[in-house]
């Protein structure tokens, strides 16, 4: 069989992985937007290309005989890529623009949820001019603000956090503004998770849930990133978590599932991620994907152990509740090396030199290769796997081989560590009282 797959990212590089360990063997063709190392290796044939070139995307399709796509970032669903590709007579994994909408419009995810009483929303407004945005800060007194559209995962600020206070609430709120449409909602206070699914238009297959950590550095100090690394417990739930509360999360993806169909008319084929907060009140929705999270993917694919194509074609044909997708009972840590000065300032077009990682596994993000050496971009660089039976185990695995990866670097050593896990426990306990 043959199948493409759409991106260039840390998270494609292990969707990569889990379609090269079919008993298929796929053979695998690649559209990027530059030369993943990781995934060229992996591949018969690829195409350097915007990865919103729809008409090019298509025409690569079929040129290359593809029988399946995989649309791993969020750019080229928001482009229509999936519908070409459908029109094409091309199954994708991957939901269509209609569906896709709930990732890159904030402003119609919140109003969707409200019109289909999915729980777990805010109270919230949208808003497109300033003195009624400001109004409403001051009415509800602490607040998330948010673009309405795609930011990479670096667009949201909340106060007591990236907002000291409302009058930078205020300003900030002012200056999204100028770009479009701003959704004000309340802060809601807890542990994040993430809750991830196949899904075929009406089943959905959960993956174990996540915990990422968006801050720059250690101790979630810093500016916000795309996320320096994640964690997984060997278990269904993360160790602040309780069985209810995953259980909740789940009723609310199928609700939103649900809801996309009778919404839009369309079923929602590919990926959800659910970015769910944690809070004395139970789960509630910080926001939705139509992809996998990015370090997330990089947690849960290695666990699978259903074959990933036959999972591939379950999405595709809407078979998934015949398809039992099982997954290892294993903790894994995920930690990304960056380049120096990251966020804000990235050191660019340094090299990256890839050492003994001994029993982790190796990602490769954003970087470019030249001349058989691989170096920096102004994003998150390489990212790292340990997985075994504790986390304690996973993130020494992690750990050890990030030490071994050298370059103008630098990573969160405390991403999955027992003192910053604990620390989560602690103010669940303190939340839940």
């Amino acid at each position: 069989m043959n199948i493409l797959l759409i991106g260039g990212g840390g998270r494609e590089h292990a969707v990569a992985e889990g379609i090269k360990k079919s008993k298929h063997n796929p053979t695998l063709y690649a559209l990027m937007s530059k030369k993943n190392p990781g995934i060229a290796a992996l591949c018969e044939d690829f195409l350097l290309e915007k990865e919103t070139e729809v008409e090019k995307i298509v025409e690569y399709a079929k040129a290359r005989g593809i029988e399946m796509a995989f649309v791993g970032p969020e750019a080229p669903l928001a482009a229509g890529v999936a519908d070409a590709l459908w029109d094409a007579g091309i199954p994708v994994v991957g939901p269509k623009k209609a569906c896709a909408v709930i990732e890159f419009d904030k402003a119609w995810a919140r109003n969707f949820m409200k019109k289909y009483g999915i729980e777990g929303c805010p109270a919230y407004e949208v808003f497109t001019e300033e003195a009624p945005a400001h109004a409403f800060i001051e009415k509800l007194g602490d607040v998330a603000v948010k673009p309405s559209g795609l930011t990479g995962g670096k667009g949201v600020k909340v106060m007591g956090d990236q907002l000291p206070d409302l009058k930078a609430a205020k300003e900030y709120t002012s200056e999204l503004l100028e770009k479009g449409p701003v959704v004000i909602e309340e802060r809601f206070i807890g542990e994040e998770f993430t809750l991830q699914a196949f899904v075929d238009g009406k089943n959905l297959a959960y993956f174990p849930a996540v915990q990422d950590h968006k801050r720059a550095f250690e101790g979630d100090l810093g500016p916000n990133t795309g996320g320096m690394g994640s964690y997984t417990d060997s278990g269904e739930i993360l160790p602040f978590m309780l069985p209810e509360d995953v259980e909740k999360a789940k009723n609310i993806m199928q609700h939103t599932v649900t809801a996309l169909r009778e919404e839009t008319g369309t079923g929602y084929q590919g990926i959800l991620y659910g970015q769910f907060i944690l809070t004395s009140g139970g789960p509630k929705v910080v926001e939705f994907n139509a992809r996998f999270g990015d370090p997330e993917a990089m947690n849960v694919i290695p666990l699978i152990e259903t074959d990933f194509v036959d999972i591939m074609s379950a999405v595709a044909k809407e078979s998934l509740g015949n398809l039992p997708v099982k997954f290892s009972r294993k903790a894994t840590v995920c930690k990304y090396a960056v380049p120096a000065g990251y966020p804000d300032n990235p050191e660019k077009d340094s090299e990256v030199v890839v050492g003994d990682i001994g029993k982790a596994s190796v990602y490769y993000a954003s970087v470019y290769e030249k001349e058989g050496k691989i170096y920096t971009t102004n994003s998150r660089a390489v990212a790292v796997v340990g997985c075994a039976d504790t986390i304690e185990a996973a993130e020494k695995i992690a750990q050890n081989a990030l030490e071994n990866i050298h370059g103008k670097l630098f990573f969160r050593k405390d991403i999955g560590t027992a003192s910053l896990i604990q620390k989560r426990i602690d103010h669940m306990k303190e939340l839940r009282g």
